[in-house]
């Protein structure tokens, strides 16, 4: 089909003189120049995002946090969409109509965030100068650049630790700052990064085993050059960094959880909400929808009691469940082979769900998540791989007290964070080398983790949960989530208490206290996000069905995936036109990439 259309277009060039066709061909030239110029431009600034995308220019840099630098670049990104409107649309076919659309999407995004000054609050017990030992994970380090670059990292990071702190202290004088309920979780946190023994910093973890390709004298060298940055720069700028933020910022955090709460916090969840979930629906809408599926997923949930004969209401299901020993490891080493099992179980069942050509060829594995970070943190989560391939993916996973760990929900959890979830989508993403680089490293909540809450149940269809207990951890993740619907807005917009939507969590799910705990407090940290996954996932279960319906026979479920899954991350609204032009496609019989209107 494109080899036709290059064939055309030279004939027509050739018969009318080509006045007709420059001004397309330059409207698409344009818009990829500024996609070029505007991607560097990010490298540049996000040195951090950059080295683990695979982008190397610039690994040996911090992002740069200043108050200033935050200004220019905004002043930059008002620019670069004045820019943009300069390239007429309507010229734009396929996919550089739907590249236009993201793009101009996410500038206005960054124009509102900016604007929001949620950038003046850095540091949550989820994200912050305090979790970076993740850091190590992410980078590259399989030669000697790679190392001097980290240890240049580390030479240099008393600047961006400096800025972080000035950002907490505008927060504070701006009265935009976190909930105290939860930033008391970050002080044991910061407490990780302060040792007498550099060789026992988290930063240290890279020079432990050292690729064979250094020479021995050359990894001496490195490893006395981090021992002393660690020493001199790092370790005393997080004392310094543990000084402020107890005596000084942690005593200025808000007492109130409610994202309204902030200045001008109506508008700044509305924000919130908005971005995350990529759609019009208003905080009291999405209430609704999930106070519904709340009571759609019990029903389903009280099946699985008749279904294991179980004598007694569901509470005392879901006390049975929390209490019995048999649905729990002991023994940590046990609850991650479980997850390293559950993850290969997936695999020889891809190929009856994605077509082929789709799935990814970079390798994911499984992980513990750091111990520092596990009492804080989620059940697990997905650490993406390079883009350059050369970072493996890793679905992380939580083994702090595994008796809170559940056997019923491993595969399940599985199933989300690795693949067919965000271990596959991801990556696909990130190979799509004809789309801009922008749109293979771009990611939207509702977009991404909503493919990730669908494959839960895509997983059901492929025979996974194999016993009434996985199925109940499956509908247990599915009421989880449809929760988080009403428990985030019951927070930011309802006018709830911290117990209330604790206890709203206990009467409906089946999560271990330490589970819900450390949930709460994630949606209290980060307004709007928790939403993001059902609606997501019922946005792609209402494309899948209108496809069957307008179909028929003709549906083929691996076409369906592709379809979702080969224009890279996208917001809801533009998900939506794709699907409905690949529909058309199919009904017409044209093998042709989607586009929007």
């Amino acid at each position: 089909m494109v080899r036709v259309a290059a064939v055309l277009s030279v004939c027509a060039l050739v018969s009318a003189g080509a006045p007709a066709l420059a001004a397309p061909a330059s409207s698409a030239a344009a818009l990829h120049e500024l996609f070029k110029t505007e991607w560097l431009r990010e490298m540049r600034e996000h040195p951090l995002e950059a080295s683990a995308d695979g982008f190397h220019q610039y690994d040996g840099s911090w992002d740069d946090l200043s108050l200033a630098t935050l200004a220019r670049e905004h002043e930059e990104d008002l620019r670069t969409l004045q820019d943009l409107a300069a390239i007429d649309r309507s010229l734009l076919t396929g996919e550089d109509r739907i590249s236009y659309d993201l793009f101009e999407y996410r500038y206005r995004m960054r124009l509102e965030d900016y604007e929001s000054k949620s950038w003046l609050m850095p540091v949550d017990e989820l994200d912050g100068v305090q979790t970076l030992r993740t850091l190590t994970q992410t980078l590259r380090f399989q030669n000697a650049a790679d190392y001097d670059n980290y240890v240049h990292r580390l030479q240099t990071f008393e600047p961006y630790m400096d800025a972080t702190i000035a950002l907490l202290k505008e927060g504070v004088k701006e009265g935009m700052t976190e909930p105290q309920v939860v930033e008391k979780r970050v002080p044991h946190q910061i407490a990780a990064y302060i040792v007498a023994d550099p060789t026992q910093s988290p930063y240290y973890e890279p020079f432990e085993r050292m690729p064979a390709i250094i020479p021995p004298a050359q990894q001496a060298r490195l490893r006395a050059q981090a021992e002393a940055a660690i020493a001199q720069d790092v370790t005393p700028a997080y004392r310094e960094f543990q000084q402020y933020f107890d005596q000084d910022y942690l005593p200025h955090c808000r007492t109130s959880i409610a994202a309204d709460a902030l200045p001008n916090g109506k508008a700044y969840y509305a924000l919130q909400v908005r971005e995350n979930t990529t759609t019009d629906l208003t905080p009291a809408q999405i209430h609704a929808i999930g106070l519904r599926l709340v009571a759609q997923i019990h029903a389903r949930m009280e099946r699985v009691l008749q279904q294991v004969g179980f004598n007694g209401s569901y509470r005392d299901f879901v006390h049975y469940l929390r209490t019995n020993p048999r649905f729990y490891y002991q023994d940590p080493r046990k609850l991650l082979a479980a997850y390293r099992a559950a993850a290969k179980r997936v695999d020889p069942l891809l190929v009856t769900e994605f077509p082929v050509w789709i799935l990814p060829r970079v390798p994911y594995g499984v992980r513990p998540i750091p111990a520092s970070l596990a009492p804080d943190t989620y059940p697990a989560y997905s650490d993406p791989p390079a883009g350059d391939g050369s970072v493996a993916g890793y679905m992380s996973v939580n083994l702090y007290e595994p008796q809170t760990r559940p056997k019923y929900e491993i595969q399940v959890l599985t199933c989300h964070e690795g693949r067919p979830g965000h271990q596959l989508q991801i990556p696909i993403a990130m190979e799509l080398k004809s789309l801009p680089d922008f749109r293979r490293f771009d990611y939207y909540s509702s977009y991404g983790e909503g493919w990730a809450l669908y494959t839960e149940t895509l997983c059901d269809e492929m025979g996974l949960y194999g016993d009434p207990y996985s199925k109940f951890g499956y509908l247990d993740y599915q009421m989880w989530r449809a929760v988080r619907l009403v428990v985030d807005t019951g927070i930011h917009s309802e006018g709830w208490t911290r117990a209330q939507a604790v206890s709203y969590f206990e009467d409906n799910t089946a999560l271990t206290g330490q589970n819900i705990d450390t949930e709460v407090d994630r949606y209290i940290a980060w307004p709007g996000q928790a939403l993001s996954y059902m609606i997501g996932e019922l946005d792609i279960q209402r494309l899948r069905r209108k496809a069957e319906v307008a179909l028929g026979s003709r549906f083929d479920i691996k076409a369906f995936h592709a379809a979702v899954l080969e224009h890279g991350a996208l917001p809801l609204t533009v998900l939506d036109r794709v699907v409905d032009a690949w529909i058309r496609q199919q009904q017409s019989g044209k093998d042709a990439r989607a586009t929007t209107e």
